[in-house]
């Protein structure tokens, strides 16, 4: 069996294995495809697996080998999943896989929104505590998160996740999540889980409803020295309506591992706000997490394997 993969540069630059891929076939791996070769280097492949690579209808209807469609990741918006399943093509992702991971970097962003570390641990190396007349050298104000409130907008397997380790800080946890009844967790509509919330951390898919949902009416609700933090995509928020906010010192921070476009346009909004702290989309870059993204491809992988093998 032929296995491509367009894209493994972005999941593996040389620290994980494929070989769990390996052993099912003859497998290459690109570790990166424009948009102009990626017929040439899928053609005949049965398998193709993809992290961002697109596979519209086009590619995907000259693809006449192609059975199977792996999603190294939980975003299977790059690939038309209606066409290929039109061609009897299976489409499966990774969704689930780093659920501890993004958790954690969701931690990491407001750890940092709130004690500003790695702001402080680049002023000292560049002399400023040097030469402070005080003994204590502060660049920002910091808050304590015991007692606080953070609201986790998704309570799905990582919007819950982060809410057990908020909880283990201390913060009291409420949640919002029209597909969830009983949970656990304090249930409160948007609205109130906004004006009640000192940390707003969004967990929720990307839908027609949950777009843009971080708009100016939304901040406007929002306590003014609040903390945003969006670990899930970017195109849940207005962009320019959270940098506008951040600058008229309406919102109290924001931490962002996803954008509406990713590599962001130097124009982006955000990258000018202040107080807003900007990650190259990271959720699911542990080691652990991306060998796991293998690990699971591969297991599809050889189930495709096995349903192909009973029904020929």
């Amino acid at each position: 069996m032929n296995i491509v993969i367009l894209d493994g540069y972005a999941l593996n630059p040389g620290d994980v294995s494929w070989a769990p891929l390996e052993a099912l076939g003859k497998l290459s791996v690109y570790d990166r495809t424009p948009l102009e070769q990626i017929e040439a280097r899928a053609k005949g492949a049965e398998v193709v697996l993809t992290v961002h690579t697109p596979l519209n209808r086009e590619t995907i209807r000259h693809l006449t080998a192609l059975r199977f469609i792996g999603v190294l990741g939980s975003d299977a918006a790059h690939v038309n999943v209606e066409a290929a399943r039109k061609r009897g093509i299976d489409v499966a992702d990774t969704a689930g896989v780093d659920t501890e991971s993004t958790a954690q970097l969701t931690l990491a962003l407001l750890l940092e929104l709130t004690h500003g570390c790695g702001h402080h641990a680049h002023a000292v190396r560049n002399g400023r505590w040097s030469r402070s007349p005080d003994i204590t050298f502060r660049l920002q104000p910091m808050m304590e998160l015991a007692g606080r409130t953070i609201g986790i907008v998704g309570w799905g397997r990582i919007g819950s996740a982060v809410g057990r380790m908020a909880a283990a800080l201390g913060m009291r946890v409420i949640a919002t999540d029209p597909a969830v009844s009983a949970s656990g967790v304090a249930m409160k509509p948007l609205e109130e889980l906004l004006v009640e919330s000192d940390v707003v951390s969004l967990h929720c898919p990307r839908t027609p409803l949950t777009e843009r949902m971080i708009n100016q009416a939304a901040l406007a609700r929002m306590k003014p020295d609040a903390y945003l933090i969006n670990t899930a995509h970017g195109a849940l928020m207005d962009e320019a309506a959270v940098a506008e906010a951040l600058r008229a010192r309406r919102l109290g921070g924001a931490g962002c591992d996803v954008l509406s476009s990713e590599p962001p346009s130097p124009k982006n909004p955000l990258l000018h706000a202040p107080r807003c702290i900007i990650t190259p989309h990271l959720g699911w870059g542990t080691r652990a997490t991306r060998q796991r993204i293998i690990d699971r491809a591969a297991e599809q992988v050889r189930a495709f394997q096995e349903r192909r093998a009973a029904h020929p």
